[in-house]
């Protein structure tokens, strides 16, 4: 039997896992199938295949995720201590730039929004007449105000209980040393807003009683307060302040630039509350007060003044009154007054006219006063002397065919110029000035200041109305030279006859003697130059022929015992924003005649009781001009006038 031999017989056995030809290697899986595990070891037993030739073990695995393999924990703190070294280079940086490079500036700007700012108001000047006796002064006054979010949150402990705390209690602390009802404040105090007024108008030792109580919340701001001592004395002068202290009228108006001081700061730092910081920065520019002021007024004269108006008005049923005393050598005004004058300290009680002075706003026609001027006209330029004769009737007819009558009616008169100015003869005066040129007549006038501010220093005032002298018509041209035509004002009158009594030199008008600065230096006002409007013979003239006016004429009612008084009478239309609006009845006059000093104007507008400035005006001068001879110490008058005659045979 033929034997046959398996292939691959005879030939040695190939090496474990080495795979028989036409098999694939156990240890390389063919693709998509699982790896095969081979054992460490291959042993041959009887009668089985060696275990290379057996089929190969297969453990599955779990099947992969689709995903990369997971980060691994030393990556991950490596990324975190990345981003924190980032996160503390970028702080590093910007330490070092605010605190190296920007340090002072930050500090700054912090310091700056920790600090506020309170105004320190500037004490206004005060305003003294011509004795340094206070017309207006500006005193220390407290607005007391609460922060109520801060009120509700005080309390007051003591041995660790609390024993006040609150709106409540706070209200019933501080309604004692503030005179206010516990129930009223409190209901002021509680709430959450952070300024809420509680009292204006605080004396100084109040806020000091309120502060002592160490009440948080509780606020004071010192505000200066302006009373008037006088009241209504000078209360047409001196004006008044509104709320923010600021001059509404008279010299608190005027004069405010000179009056107000500059206001100062106090910068402090403050807490979370709003409360200064003890002992934090602070920073203080004082306030700077403003000048004092000094008057030429005389407060005394000035009430005698007022209080005589005020009893004429009321006896005569006047509408209103004013009255100026001025000083003949320097222009400077004593007292400038009218009735029914405001109360700076209450000005609200006056109507908004009366709160000025009338004296230098309202203007009127001057009427027979101005008579002065036609004669110091007649004089200086030679056309009439005190003595020369004149038939003068009752009317008088002009070339132009105007007709002039007297007041009252009379026979033909032969009376001397003297005569024409102490009878008030309207007539006889046209009769003298016609001779006058019709630009000389206006010259006069204007010299004698009609037509022109006097420059007071007080606003409001009006320069009352000359018109050009080639703008009269033809009856206006004669009606000048009897005070009709034109219109003034109370110190314009005024003047004119100051000027006579000073030797024909005018003096403008001025109320203000001086300032005194912060340090005590006192600066006199600049001295006013004078005019010579008529020579001092000319002036000495008429003032002789004024004196009978008073003497033997319509002014007999001014004398005062013991001196001798120049004056005249006057009636005429007064004016207004609606044309005329009443009679004027007026007398102006000079004391002493002999030695002249003062010379004072009364001027009543509407009287009931009487038109004539003789009856109404001229016993009001008597006992002002009386009142301020002698408290100006002016000594009586040392001669018996010999004065012009009036008439002639």
């Amino acid at each position: 039997m033929t034997r046959t031999t398996p292939p691959g017989a005879g030939k040695p056995a190939p090496r474990s896992g080495a795979p028989r030809a036409g098999q694939p290697r156990a240890s390389q899986p063919r693709a998509g199938q699982p790896r095969v595990l081979k054992p460490s070891t291959s042993r041959v037993v009887a009668g089985r295949a060696p275990a290379s030739a057996r089929p190969a073990l297969r453990v599955p695995r779990p099947p992969r995720a689709p995903s990369s393999r997971p980060a691994q924990p030393e990556r991950r703190h490596n990324v975190l201590l990345g981003l924190v070294l980032v996160v503390l280079v970028v702080f590093a940086g910007r330490l070092v730039y605010v605190q190296g490079l920007r340090g002072e500036a930050v500090a700054a700007e912090a310091l700056s929004e920790r600090m506020s700012t309170a105004r320190l108001p500037a004490a206004r000047g005060s305003i003294t007449d011509a004795d340094g006796v206070v017309l207006a002064v500006s005193v220390e006054r407290y607005t007391i105000w609460v922060d109520q979010a801060q009120i509700a949150q005080w309390k007051r402990t003591s041995d660790g209980s609390v024993q006040a705390a609150g709106a409540a209690d706070a209200a019933v602390e501080l309604a004692e040393p503030l005179g206010m009802d516990p129930a009223e404040l409190g209901a002021l105090l509680n709430g959450t807003k952070a300024y809420v007024v509680i009292k204006k108008d605080v004396l100084p030792e109040v806020w000091r009683a309120v502060r002592e109580l160490g009440i948080a919340g509780v606020n004071g701001d010192r505000v200066p307060q302006r009373i008037y001592p006088a009241a209504n004395v000078g209360g047409n002068i001196i004006g008044f302040v509104n709320g923010d202290g600021v001059g509404q009228e008279g010299l608190e108006n005027s004069l405010d630039d000179v009056l107000t001081g500059t206001d100062g700061r106090y910068t402090y730092e403050r807490g979370l509350g709003g409360q200064e910081i003890p002992g934090g920065k602070r920073e203080e520019v004082p306030a700077v007060p403003g000048q004092d002021v000094q008057l030429t007024i005389l407060r005394d004269l000035q009430w005698k003044a007022q209080d005589e108006l005020d009893k004429a008005v009321a006896a005569t049923g006047s509408d209103s009154a004013s009255l100026v005393a001025m000083d003949v050598q320097t222009g400077a005004i004593l007292a400038l007054a009218d009735s029914g004058t405001v109360d700076p300290n209450n000005p609200g009680t006056t109507s908004a006219e009366a709160r000025g002075s009338r004296a230098l706003r309202n203007v009127f026609e001057p009427g027979s006063t101005a008579k002065v001027i036609t004669m110091a006209a007649a004089i200086e330029t030679g056309i009439t002397g005190p003595l020369d004769h004149w038939e003068v009737p009752y009317r008088y007819t002009t070339a132009n065919n105007q007709t002039f009558k007297d007041s009252h009616e009379h026979d033909l008169l032969h009376l001397t110029t003297t005569g024409v100015l102490a009878q008030s003869s309207n007539t006889g005066t046209v009769m003298i000035g016609e001779k006058l040129p019709q630009q000389v007549r206006y010259d006069y006038l204007a010299k004698f200041g009609f037509g022109a501010k006097t420059g007071l220093e007080l606003v409001g005032e009006s320069a009352g109305i000359l018109h050009p002298s080639d703008a009269w018509d033809g009856r206006t041209k004669y009606a000048v030279l009897f005070g009709q035509g034109v219109s003034v004002n109370a110190v314009q009158a005024t003047q004119v006859f100051a000027t006579i009594a000073n030797g024909g030199v005018r003096m403008p008008a001025h109320v203000l003697k001086g300032t005194t600065a912060l340090d005590g230096t006192y600066v006199p006002a600049e001295t006013p130059v004078g005019t010579q409007v008529v020579s001092a013979e000319t002036a000495a003239t008429v003032l002789k022929m004024m004196e009978s006016a008073v003497d033997e004429g319509t002014g007999s009612a001014a004398a005062i015992p013991g001196y001798r008084v120049a004056g005249k009478t006057g009636t005429a239309q007064s004016w207004g924003a609606g044309g005329t609006t009443g009679i004027t009845a007026s007398f102006i006059g000079v004391a002493p005649a002999d030695n002249p000093r003062i010379a004072v104007s009364v001027i009543m507008n509407n009287p009931r009781t009487s038109e004539w400035g003789g009856t109404v005006a001229a016993p009001v001068f008597s006992e002002v001009a009386g009142y301020a001879l002698q408290m100006l110490k002016v000594p009586p008058s040392g001669s018996v006038p010999d004065l012009f005659a009036t008439t002639y045979e």
